[in-house]
């Protein structure tokens, strides 16, 4: 059997993972990005601002894996964005579309019991070459 043909990705402007995983993967044809939390890749802390810092900053890093790697928002077709709080949905929705103005991908949106670093929000995603 042959291996797969994949890439580790990442960006220097996204923070580093918090575990044994990578900030993506890349195939021929998918970029497949691991959840990012609302964490400031410089302080490493959780974003001021609350629900909405953390979710433009959520944004933010998948926007930076992505730009490291030749590629932008535009190229997203499928979001999952998992809240701590389903009563933080317009709020994180709001933030949502200035990142996705136009053509905006697919989307699940799940309530969690818990996210690493007591955050509010996090959101994962999958792109097109």
């Amino acid at each position: 059997m042959s291996k797969p043909n994949k890439e580790v990705i990442g960006s220097p402007n996204a923070p580093k993972a918090l575990g044994p995983y990578s900030a993506g993967i890349k195939t021929e044809s998918f970029v497949f990005l691991s959840g990012q939390t609302g964490l400031d890749p410089l302080t490493g802390n959780l974003a001021d601002g609350g629900l909405e810092g953390q979710t433009r900053q959520c944004l933010k890093n998948l926007q930076s894996v992505l730009e490291s790697n030749g590629l932008g928002m535009g190229n997203i077709v499928k979001t999952t964005v998992f809240l701590m709080d389903m009563g933080d949905f317009a709020k994180m929705n709001a933030i949502y579309a200035e990142f996705f103005k136009e053509n905006p991908p697919a989307r699940s949106t799940i309530q969690v019991a818990a996210l690493p670093k007591g955050g509010l929000v996090e959101i994962e995603a999958i792109a097109v070459i």
